[in-house]
């Protein structure tokens, strides 16, 4: 046995016994190979691929003999929901510790203040230009003409929006801007058989109580420092349960993309063909055309861009919620293209409620086109001057959620045409919302990375090494880090810049 002495005692101690411990063995059993996983982006690719054959399947099976779906469509319906569900279940507390964080650690309202504004605008911007688009194809095709649609199929949806939603929406309801429903079960007599409940959040109120909460701890100031370090241990906590979400994403994609193929409505596409089409054509034209130009623009790579961001895309298109998928646009806008984390924690959360180039812009656009031409309704220029109206300003009422049933009633609502029309669509709306949403996030994460960029404090490094595996680097640490970077004077390094380019003071400028 080793003997390993002590380090002497120092002068004027006591003596310390002499201690001894023993080499570590030497292990003689053979090295055991770990079963080598492939990369994340290649197990995504996998699961869809797996995904379309089992959905395919599922579709070849057909309904039970009473319509009821067979058990390999409930089995794809059930994964794919419940991966959808614990992505939602952990957005309330990710967004308001995220944000509470970020402003502690900003520390400057003028220069917080400076990059709202700056996202806002081309929030707008972007939205402008995909509003544009889609007015361009519905004049183009005339999906409303060229349509086999059953007029009996017109009806009123059971949601509508007004502009009031947004001013009722953005003031909380309670703390953590939650809300419950209920609905009774009947059954086949008439009886009550149950009652479901549902809770659900809206995101908007979440950032103000966030935004109040952060501002309010840094006026209290030396008092609410206990607070501000539960909330950044509160934050590492919720990120690490993230985490482990993300890891099921290619299970939740299988049963996501098998559920659409089996369920969705593709056999109505033959009759809004052209409709379908336009909305198809005008998303692709944003996500492939207008985003490159202003990533090449500010000088930034296109390939880099949808590296990063391909993991959130791709859930966004299969699971057709904009909320659903915030966990994962945060993580990539962050870990991915190199957005300093003070901002993507405030920028993706309120793009997610706001920022919505598919279902806020393209759609409505072509689908207010559509019912127009499809009633023989004549639209003059400042019908279309309101479609791109709305289309900015109004784009909080759809609230970030599945489908934008909302936004485009607010739209025929406001220009004065049939909201009946809406029923005339819903055959293709799932199909539709695929695409839509995944142009949503698209957008959700570019934003911040070109006012990253023109505001100098867009980590260039980490964006041009953009790979899906950075996200699942453990990112605990860097909560500590932010914490400690935050000197006695109240001075934060992490967003630093003059908006010509400047570069950030702090090492760590993604952080």
């Amino acid at each position: 046995m080793a003997q390993v002495p002590l380090e002497p005692t120092p002068a004027g101690h006591p003596a310390r016994r002499r201690q001894t411990r023993k080499a570590p063995p030497v292990s003689t059993a053979p090295t055991r190979r770990r079963l080598r996983l492939p990369s994340f982006s290649a197990q995504i690719l996998i699961a869809l691929v797996v995904g379309v054959l089992l959905g395919w399947l599922a579709l070849e099976i057909g309904t039970g003999a009473e319509g009821e779906p067979n058990g390999l469509t409930v089995a794809l319906a059930t994964i794919g929901s419940s991966f959808v569900s614990l992505l939602k279940a952990v957005v309330p507390p990710l967004v308001f510790t995220a944000i509470v964080a970020s402003i502690a650690n900003l520390r400057g309202v003028a220069n917080g203040a400076r990059l709202a504004g700056q996202t806002l605008l081309w929030f707008a911007i972007t939205a402008l230009v995909a509003v544009a688009i889609g007015i361009g194809l519905g004049l183009l095709l005339q999906p409303g003409i060229n349509s086999g649609a059953d007029a009996s199929a017109a009806s009123v949806p059971g949601r509508t929006g007004s502009w009031l939603d947004f001013l009722k929406g953005i003031i909380p309801a309670n703390f953590l801007g939650l809300t419950s429903s209920g609905s009774l079960q009947t059954g086949a007599d008439g009886a009550v058989a149950g009652v479901s409940t549902a809770v659900s959040f809206n995101v908007l109120q979440i950032i103000v109580m966030a935004l109040v909460v952060g501002v309010a701890a840094l006026k209290v100031g030396q008092k609410a420092e206990p607070f501000l370090t539960f909330n950044r241990s509160l934050l590492a906590v919720i990120q690490k349960v993230l985490w482990w979400i993300i890891r099921l994403a290619p299970i939740g994609t299988l049963g996501l993309i098998g559920n659409a193929i089996a369920t969705y409505g593709w056999g109505s596409i033959a009759q809004l063909g052209t409709f379908t089409l336009a909305i198809y054509v005008g998303l692709a034209l944003v996500l492939f055309v207008v985003y490159p130009v202003l990533l090449r623009a500010h000088g930034l790579s296109v390939g880099r861009y949808f590296r990063g961001a391909w993991p959130a895309i791709q859930l966004a298109f299969v699971s057709r919620s904009s909320i659903g998928t915030l966990p994962v646009t945060e993580r990539v806008t962050e870990r991915n293209l190199g957005v300093p984390r003070a901002y993507a924690s405030f920028a993706v959360p309120l793009g997610s409620t706001t920022k919505m180039d598919g279902c806020a812009a393209i759609y409505p656009a072509i689908a207010a086109i559509f019912v127009a031409q499809f009633f023989g309704i004549s639209l003059g220029v400042t019908d279309y001057l309101l479609i791109a109206f709305v289309s900015v300003v109004g784009s909080a009422a759809t609230a970030g959620l599945t489908g934008a049933t909302v936004m485009l009633t607010l739209t025929l609502s406001t220009l004065g045409l049939p909201i009946e029309g809406v029923g005339l669509l819903l055959a293709v709306d799932p199909i539709l919302d695929m695409g839509r949403t995944a142009v949503n996030v698209a957008g959700q994460a570019l934003v911040p990375v070109i006012v990253a960029k023109r505001e100098g404090i867009l980590d260039v490094e980490q964006y041009e090494s953009a790979d899906a595996e950075d996200l699942f680097t453990d990112d605990v640490d860097d909560v500590v880090d932010d914490a400690a970077q935050v000197g006695a004077d109240g001075a934060a390094p992490v967003l630093v810049g003059s908006g010509g380019g400047a570069e950030p003071v702090a090492s760590d400028a993604r952080r």
